[in-house]
């Protein structure tokens, strides 16, 4: 009896032995003009702190900048897209800040995230052809709070938690694909951020990465992310976190050989 032919798309990995493990930029957005009318982010600087030490871990070279003007982070992310990532693995870029939908804000004013993305996609960024591109966004979605409907207790003890309005989007290969887009929560909600210890999505991004972020497949652990954080209790809200993946391939973030 002949056997079953095998598909032949198989589950692959990324190449992930290149010199470098690659760039990994943070635009952290904690005060703005004062005509935008947007409130100070407290607790974002502990994000960015949280956030450099684990990447830094993964082994990316992490650049980090505050309070960004709108011409600055385009000229900073035109750089990046435009630098030559030929002997590295992969790159990742998060935003820290206020926004709408399908904006992020800059100190002075906002920025189109699908302009934005547009600068990494095959048929503009060379070198990042064919390898992993993660893009971040600590941002809400918009206004409505998400209602808790299993009454699940989560781990944390924070007690004062600000509501932060901020956005986020997104062989020959699709000039389009191996993008990853985490979103801190899904479209039309709001995001929560606490204080002084910093955003619930990043605080449990940050955790994962830092006891898993080498071992689990990274859609696997951004999965368990959204787990982590759905089960927050939130002053009897929620917050739900999603990505949307164009990935081709399987991504982990293995230690690197010496």
């Amino acid at each position: 009896m002949a056997s079953k032919e095998e598909s032949p798309y198989q589950p692959e990995e990324y190449k992930m032995d290149y010199k470098r493990r690659g760039m990994a930029l943070i635009f952290n957005q904690e005060s703005f003009y004062w005509k935008l009318l947007l409130r100070e982010r407290r607790g974002t600087s502990a994000d960015k702190a949280n956030l450099t030490e684990r990447f830094k871990e993964l082994g990316f070279e992490v650049e980090s900048y505050d309070d960004s003007e709108e011409k600055d982070m385009m000229d900073k992310i035109r750089q990046a897209a435009e630098a030559d990532h030929s002997d590295a693995d992969c790159f990742v870029c998060v935003f820290l800040s206020h926004g709408n939908e399908g904006q992020i804000y800059a100190h002075d004013k906002p920025v189109n995230i699908k302009e934005m993305i547009a600068l990494f996609r095959g048929d503009k960024c060379k070198s990042l052809v064919g390898k992993p591109k993660i893009f971040i966004f600590q941002a809400c979605r918009g206004e409505i709070e998400e209602d808790a409907v299993t009454g699940m207790a989560g781990d944390d003890d924070e007690t004062s938690i600000e509501m932060e309005e901020e956005a986020a989007m997104i062989y020959t290969l699709p000039a389009g694909s191996d993008f990853l887009m985490c979103y801190s929560v899904t479209e039309g909600f709001a995001a929560f951020r606490h204080p002084t210890l910093g955003s619930i999505y990043i605080q449990d991004l940050c955790e994962t990465l830092k006891h898993q972020g080498s071992s689990l497949e990274f859609t696997e652990l951004l999965t368990l992310v959204n787990l982590k954080v759905s089960r927050r209790n939130l002053c009897d809200k929620k917050q739900m976190p999603c990505f949307t993946s164009m990935f081709t391939k399987k991504l982990y973030l293995r230690p690197k050989e010496e």
